[in-house]
């Protein structure tokens, strides 16, 4: 018996962490707004990343990619970065010029963490954490790593990797410090993740 329930849950659940097709193409130009290189992750058919190229800070790489193609950012060392204050970036629909030519869509680059600032235009003043008026204009003051990443960022930049296991910390912490970036692994937490919230 068909059930509008299950129907419902299969339409909300979210996109795999792979390309689908190369259907609808559009156009797109990575920013890089972090201080460091930000290598640019394509999954492919089957999940895997594709390296395109490293964008260096301050610079940019335009891109014709497809609607169902993910991408994803790292820095050299592995670390994780955001692609529209996302972790994982969906390409929206092409957008065209008044003469008709495809427009390139800006997308941001930024190292979580970093105190990035995003405006909106604002008719009314609200006076909420974080934020404050600027001619007219709301400016949202971010800073999205966790408690945690910080610390880990903080331990890692300050403790030889071999001094790890001598610190008095929980062992979870310590064992997350001991492992190399893993790009796989990454993407398998991010695939799980997205599975279990049902969102980007």
């Amino acid at each position: 018996m068909f059930s509008h329930s299950s129907a419902m849950a299969k339409q909300e659940a979210p996109a795999p962490l792979k390309s689908l097709n190369s259907d609808n193409p559009t156009y797109i130009t990575f920013i890089n707004k972090s201080s460091r290189n930000a290598e640019a992750w394509w999954l492919d058919f089957e999940g895997k990343p594709v390296s395109y190229c490293a964008i260096q800070p301050r610079r940019s790489l335009q891109m014709k990619t497809f609607l169902t193609h993910p991408w994803i950012f790292r820095a050299s060392d592995g670390a994780k970065m955001l692609v529209n204050l996302s972790e994982v970036y969906f390409p929206t629909p092409v957008q065209y010029e008044v003469f008709g030519y495809p427009r390139y869509q800006p997308v941001y680059v930024t190292a979580p963490g970093a105190r990035q600032c995003f405006f909106l235009r604002c008719f009314i003043c609200i006076d909420i954490h974080n934020s404050f008026i600027l001619n007219g204009y709301l400016c949202f003051v971010l800073s999205v790593y966790s408690l945690q990443e910080y610390c880990i960022r903080l331990i890692r930049s300050m403790v030889r990797k071999e001094d790890i296991c001598k610190l008095e910390i929980p062992e979870g912490l310590r064992k997350e410090l001991s492992r190399d970036p893993d790009l796989l692994r990454d993407i398998q937490i991010l695939d799980a993740k997205r599975a279990i919230n049902g969102s980007n």
